[in-house]
């Protein structure tokens, strides 16, 4: 009888289990910016969001960022730590893709067209991306631990997918504001939709980052290739 009461309890254990993993819920809802002018925003699709306070079982992957014409595509994207990007070269001419973004520091060197160099991002936070050939050359990588981030659709819509019922702190960023926005949420059963928040980009003034060595462009703008 204790043999069948204690394979019971079990069960029950597990059943308890199924429907609390079966229990995920959607958050959704959408962003805006706030303009100078109240001109339109034409990049809302470069606004990461994702909650913090989920256990952090991210799977790595494998990301492209090419390079075209002077151009990183995409110019934002959402990695999960550990995760490889590689970025292809398809320019006539060399690049030098580099970071000097705190643990995810990387140099790649000189390539030329068709080839491919890479790098493991393997720490959580902003990894900002800049050629040292090209001033103008300027990507972003969001490297998350949690399994829900994702970029917002292009009319600042987003939807986190799977999200357990609870407590979470969402986050929000662009690269137009400092810092990352952040709002303790709590989902409940029945999840949560038609979030609204609002993002000051009035403020943003353009400024040249520096090259690898920290030091100003020697192309002032004036660039041979």
């Amino acid at each position: 009888m204790r043999g069948i009461a204690w394979l019971a309890g079990l069960l029950t254990i597990f059943a308890g289990i199924a429907e609390a993993q079966g229990a995920a819920v959607a958050v959704s809802g959408r962003v805006t910016l706030l303009e100078r002018s109240n001109k339109p925003s034409r990049d809302l699709g470069n606004t990461v969001v994702w909650l913090e306070g989920t256990a952090p079982r991210v799977t790595p992957g494998r990301f492209d960022v090419v390079i075209s014409e002077k151009t990183y595509v995409p110019r934002v994207l959402v990695v999960p730590a550990g995760s490889t990007v590689a970025f292809p070269n398809h320019d006539p001419f060399s690049h030098n893709v580099f970071s000097v973004s705190d643990s995810n520091a990387f140099d790649l060197g000189l390539f030329a067209r068709g080839e491919t160099k890479q790098t493991a991002l393997r720490h959580a936070g902003l990894v900002r991306i800049f050629c040292n050939v090209h001033p103008r050359m300027v990507a972003y990588a969001v490297v998350t631990r949690s399994p829900h981030a994702a970029l917002a659709g292009s009319d600042g819509s987003f939807r986190l997918d799977g999200v357990a019922p609870g407590r979470y702190r969402l986050h929000l960023w662009h690269e137009r504001v400092p810092g990352d926005t952040a709002q303790e949420i709590v989902v409940p059963a029945a999840g949560l939709a038609n979030l609204a928040f609002t993002l000051d980009a009035r403020g943003y003034r353009w400024q040249q980052h520096k090259n690898k060595t920290g030091q100003d462009y020697t192309t002032s703008g004036r660039e041979r290739y």
